[in-house]
């Protein structure tokens, strides 16, 4: 028997999730989760009147830091230290302007998106959460992957999975 549209998306998983569910699914504080996001690592969805929604790759990304804090002894500070080094001018290309003129380029502490005020208004105009410097910082079982073909200047697959031992 075909299923009804209405039935397919009352019962379809949800795109989004709220703060409290998320919490509840990852066994930790809600407050965890503002935390991660007032120091910079996180950039959940929000609603006009200000509600926190948050996809599978953000709970993945909670997910990560949970374990690089709690199994590889890193804190927040470490977490935001080694987002910075990411080299957002390879992941999101620059013209030499662009970088020569950015924080970022030159030994940041702070990942790209937490200084946006600071940064090229190419990338100023650009949804921090849609940029594709802050979605490969979200792939933390990639990070090592991906710091290797930047070095190697092979192409960046993003979407793909590569795990790490």
């Amino acid at each position: 028997m075909r299923k009804s549209w209405m039935w397919i998306l009352k019962n379809a998983e949800p795109k989004f999730f709220k703060i409290g569910q998320v919490a509840r699914q990852l066994n930790i504080a809600v407050e965890t989760i503002r935390m991660y996001e007032r120091e910079g690592l996180l950039i959940p969805e929000k609603t006009k009147s200000g509600q926190r929604l948050f996809n599978h790759e953000d709970i993945h990304w909670i997910s990560c830091i949970r374990r690089l804090v709690k199994d590889e002894g890193l804190n927040l500070e470490g977490i935001r230290r080694l987002l910075a080094l990411l080299p957002c001018w390879e992941i999101r290309p620059c013209t030499q302007q662009e970088w020569s003129q950015c924080p970022a380029y030159f030994g940041a502490t702070r990942p790209c998106w937490t200084i946006k005020s600071e940064i090229p208004l190419s990338c100023r105009a650009e949804n921090c959460r849609e940029c594709p410097v802050y979605q490969s910082a979200s792939k933390c079982d990639q990070l090592k992957s991906l710091l290797f073909r930047l070095k190697h200047h092979q192409s960046l697959d993003l979407k793909t999975t590569v795990k790490i031992s």
